[in-house]
């Protein structure tokens, strides 16, 4: 049996060890790393799949900006989504965007959320689109179609995406 348990309960070095399984160790090279530069995932939105005592899965959300001249416009930047490679295809990776998706709902964080991924997927299971990131730039290389956004803060603008500086992380609203 699958349980999710929030991933700061797990022991980071699982987590590497997952996310080089899921990705490689090449993937420090991603454009993903490079927009979330040093911050840290947002715990409250970060994830992970447990069975048996085992790591099976991870979701991390994270504190990035699209940044414009002097504008800045805050966002969170969800995944990477992984999930050990003998149970992809299970539907570990789809619990967990659930779950990140219905925690950034409570907590009030849902209203600006960003990803790269396919959009064919994460449009049809979770209303991610490419509706309002066509202006949007990203330091190192990406398919401008796979950079996706929900919520009614996303910006319809230029800009950069970037990390973002704990001093401007939301406010959670209060439960």
């Amino acid at each position: 049996m699958i349980t999710l348990v929030p991933l700061a309960s797990i022991n980071p070095t699982a987590v590497e060890m997952l996310l080089d399984a899921a990705f490689g160790p090449d993937r420090f090279t991603r454009t993903a790393y490079t927009i979330r530069g040093g911050t840290k995932p947002v715990a409250a939105l970060s994830f992970a799949a447990v069975e048996d005592g085992v790591l099976v899965g991870s979701i991390q959300c994270w504190p990035i900006a699209l940044v414009d001249d002097d504008r800045l416009f805050p966002l969170i930047m969800v995944g990477p989504v992984a999930v050990v490679p003998d149970h992809q295809g299970d539907g570990i990776g789809r619990r967990l965007m659930t779950q990140a998706l219905d925690a950034a709902a409570f907590t009030g964080l849902d209203d600006a959320l960003m990803l790269i991924g396919d959009p064919d997927y994460y449009g049809r299971f979770f209303g991610f689109s490419a509706d309002r990131t066509a202006r949007w730039a990203a330091p190192g290389p990406v398919e401008r179609h796979r950079l996706l956004a929900r919520g009614d803060a996303v910006p319809d603008s230029t800009g950069m995406l970037g990390p973002r500086v704990a001093e401007t992380m939301p406010v959670a609203a209060s439960a």
